[in-house]
């Protein structure tokens, strides 16, 4: 029987340790609880051996973020327990396991838990899981909390523990428990010295980031102000940047102004084990760790009292419309920003200093969205069509997937054949979900390998799969630098190789006819067949490509690649102006054309362009036209472009006499007034294309001009037999005046909400008219616009009767001498309407 640990000797010291008895009596009376304890209070030591002294002789599992942390978690506890790593504490990450029989305690990532419960999904011989940092709201961890929730319900033996760094704890509590009856909350408070915050932004004209992503500048202010700080106060200094890259390049710069009496270490999820351990062991004299977000919650950097933060994190984001995935360097949230600060003030009073702008800090977001949120859900979606809930219907998620992100990544797997119409899973989506890579890459690796061998596909597909691939464009340079052991993280990406090699069953192509393809086409395959829609062909200059799936991207400047004419894709990144190349390989067009042959299209044309029709057959693959025809357009399909031709550009591509005009304004207001005549607007005729153009569409699919289309006539179509009829009683184009001439009617224009009709006529000719007239049977008064002999406005009224009683007093006053060959009487209801002068009658 394994050895008791020694809870007293593990938790000495740390606050966790008092709040073990309420752990243990909300476990035994409800087999679930939230433990809320900020960093470095003892959560992640002291819970997982205290819940393996209460379980049944089974292991206690825990998860991790990061494989990192898992290891050193793990480390810590063993030392602590005084047992060797391995045996009753142990660990399992990805490319890495050092667990026995004897294992009562094992940390692992949430990605190993996942396997596990998609492959045996009762978790056979484990009393109890612990879901560290659930704060995170990572995908992963997000899917394993909905999953444990309904495995509760099947397992009556089973004890869960979500543990939170943030307030954020009744969250977690509901769905372990419910909304009426949530988990127990065991809560420890914080432990904090003094902190003071200081804020350092970089100097004028110091870029944070460009098209590449952070600046070398920005890396070497951050530098800066880390050695200034050891300079200035007490204690070892922890920096964090977003990546890997950047650690490189802030301990780079660091180890040059410091000199070798400094250790400057970079911590970070590609490093080897030994080289993380370092970062996370005392030394004997100062130092200098530089992080990326592992250090941030997940792990205790032991010494720290200075925090330099440059205030940026990469966080996973996934554009669904434009297929956009990758790590986005973005601007840290105030919560990510209390976290890192919180590093110094463990030991004693500390110091922060952050490399932005104080005004920063009320622009910044509160907290980070949960991945489910922002990530490519197509992982997601495959783990939860293996756990029997398609989309996570029916399970107690933190959040729901986003619509429009599940549907593309429900396409991408039923692409793949991973999943049914129904969302279920098939037989290759259980393969799939059982390699450690996205579903993507698994497929290219089980299609890969009988053309390239298992090794060399297996090589690439680790490439691709790394967290990190750094700065280098070009793939195939990348994987040689792999290769021969000078890239970072070249020993872990070839233990991932391997074991991904061996994944692979024998006889689908183990090192059978690799013989085929050369080693420099290896990775265009591989990649060209996890992500066929990301095959790009150049187009104009600048390092300008066309995707597959349409999405137009641009290679960074100075990029080796730049005037290649075919790229398979694997990373596009976002800008401010649109798409960028992050990685990618040359290909020619007969591996892009048998990589992509499901998108392989031919198909005939017809677009209207200049008046005309325009009929094409087009070999495309995707979005890219590979060659073009001309052949005569078929009727159906030229009338149908036509009239998407008209809904894109709008009605004005047809010609509109003064005729036509009229007539629609006339129908306009017709269906103002009644309501039941035809609407004029454009969407009106638009959805009602076919049924009033409808030969003339005929007309033009068949080569006719589009000047010869009668457009009044076609409007007339839309007329049954009483509305033709009334017509031109109800809206007429002209009305007789008293001097006998008759006056055309303005109408006002089809989009005009007011109903005003006018009438512009000479004054003279309207003498003895009284009543205003109306149309519309009556119920539209006209406006009248009289005149002057010259034809200038002189009055506008709707109200004649009051014209002539109250205005044209003045009105005769004013003009009468100015035109005193026309007649002004002072009657103008009894005096005879003219259209001339008084000399020339009527």
């Amino acid at each position: 029987m394994s050895p008791r640990f020694d809870l007293d000797r593990i938790g000495s010291g740390l606050p966790m340790a008092a709040a073990l008895p309420r752990l243990r009596d909300s476990l035994a009376e409800h087999r679930v609880a939230v433990v809320q304890a900020p960093p470095g209070t003892g959560k992640t030591t002291l819970v997982p051996p205290a819940l393996a002294e209460l379980g049944t002789g089974g292991r206690v599992v825990v998860t991790q973020p990061r494989r990192v942390a898992a290891r050193a978690a793990a480390r810590r506890l063993a030392s602590l327990a005084g047992v060797r790593l391995g045996e009753e504490v142990g660990f399992t990450v990805r490319g890495e396991r050092r667990r026995s029989a004897r294992t009562r305690v094992e940390f692992c990532t949430t990605g190993v838990l996942l396997r596990r419960l998609l492959t045996d999904p009762e978790l056979p011989g484990i009393d109890a899981v612990v879901l560290d940092e659930v704060h995170e709201r990572q995908l992963e961890s997000d899917l394993a909390l909905g999953m444990l929730r309904e495995l509760l319900e099947l397992r009556e033996d089973l004890s869960v523990v979500a543990m939170s760094a943030t307030l954020a704890a009744d969250r977690f509590a509901a769905i372990l428990g419910s909304v009426e009856n949530p988990a127990p909350v065991v809560s420890v408070p914080d432990v904090l010295f003094p902190l003071e915050v200081g804020w350092r932004p970089a100097p004028a004209g110091v870029r944070t980031l460009d098209a590449r992503g952070v600046t070398r500048e920005f890396c070497g202010h951050v530098a800066d102000t880390a050695a200034a700080a050891l300079a200035e106060h007490q204690g070892d200094v922890l920096v964090f940047v977003p990546g890997a890259w950047e650690v490189d390049q802030v301990c780079a710069a660091l180890r040059g102004r410091l000199g070798p009496a400094i250790p400057v270490l970079p911590l970070h999820g590609r490093l080897s084990a030994r080289e993380q351990d370092a970062a996370l062991t005392p030394g004997a004299q100062r130092r200098v760790v530089v992080a990326t977000a592992v250090a941030e919650t997940s792990l205790t950097v032991p010494g720290v009292r200075i925090v330099v933060d440059s205030g940026l994190s990469r966080q996973p984001r996934h554009d669904a419309t434009r297929e956009l995935t990758g790590l986005v360097t973005v601007s840290v949230s105030r919560a990510t920003a209390i976290q890192r600060a919180g590093r110094a003030a463990r030991l004693g009073p500390g110091l922060v200093l952050r490399c932005w702008p104080e005004d920063a800090w009320a622009r910044a977001a509160e907290s980070d969205p949960p991945e489910i949120a922002t990530a490519d859900l197509t992982s997601a979606m495959l783990d939860l069509a293996c756990w029997g809930t398609p989309r996570g219907a029916g399970l107690a998620l933190p959040d729901p997937p986003p619509e429009v992100a599940a549907d593309r990544a429900e396409e991408t797997l039923r692409g793949l054949g991973a999943i049914d119409d129904a969302g279920a899973a098939t037989d290759l989506g259980r393969r799939l979900v059982r390699l450690p890579v996205d579903p993507r890459l698994g497929r290219a690796l089980l299609d890969g390998a009988p053309r390239l061998g298992v090794r060399r596909c297996a090589e690439v597909v680790a490439m691709l799969a790394a967290d990190d691939g750094g700065r280098e464009t070009d793939l195939t340079a990348r994987w040689r630098a792999l290769r021969r052991g000078t890239a970072p993280g070249a020993k872990a990406w070839a233990d991932q190789a391997r074991r991904l090699a061996e994944l692979v069953p024998t006889g689908d192509g183990r090192d059978s006819q690799q013989e085929r393809v050369s080693e420099d086409q290896a990775v265009g395959w591989v990649v060209a067949l996890a992500f066929p829609q990301r095959l790009a062909r150049a187009r104009g200059g600048a390092g300008a490509y066309l995707l597959a799936s349409g999405t137009g991207a641009e290679l960074p400047k100075g990029s080796p690649l730049r005037g290649q004419p075919w790229l398979a894709v694997a990373e596009l990144g976002r800008t401010e102006t649109g798409a960028v190349i992050r990685a990618a390989v040359p290909v020619d067009e007969p591996l892009a054309l048998a990589a992509g042959a499901e998108l392989r299209r031919e198909a005939d044309e017809v677009s209207w362009a200049e008046g005309r029709l325009a009929g094409r057959r087009v070999r495309r693959l995707g979005a890219i036209e590979l060659s073009a025809t001309p052949v005569r357009p078929d009727p159906a399909r030229g009338r149908a472009a036509v009239a998407e031709a008209l809904r894109r550009k709008g009605l004005s591509l047809l010609p509109w006499p003064t005729a036509a005009v009229t007539l629609r304004n006339r129908l306009a207001l017709l269906h103002r007034v009644f309501g039941d005549w035809p609407a004029m607007d454009d969407a009106a005729l638009l959805e009602r294309l076919a049924d009033w153009l409808g030969p003339e569409l005929d007309a033009l699919a068949a080569g006719g001009r589009l000047s010869a289309v009668d457009t009044a006539g076609a409007l007339r179509r839309l007329l049954d037999w009483r509305q033709a009829a009334e017509l031109d009683r109800l809206a007429p184009t002209t009305i007789e005046v008293p001097s006998g001439s008759r006056i055309r009617l303005g109408y006002p224009d089809h989009d005009d909400p007011e109903p005003t009709v006018r009438v512009a006529v000479k004054l003279q000719e309207t003498f003895g008219l009284a009543e205003t007239p109306r149309i519309a049977d009556g119920r539209v008064p006209l406006v009248f616009e009289l005149l002057s002999p010259a034809g200038r406005p002189l009055a506008i009224t709707a109200d004649l009767a009051n014209f002539w009683n109250e205005v044209y007093p003045q009105v005769r006053a004013e003009n009468r001498g100015r035109y005193s060959k026309h007649p002004w009487p002072e009657d103008p209801w009894t005096s005879p309407p003219r259209r001339g002068t008084t000399r020339s009658g009527r």
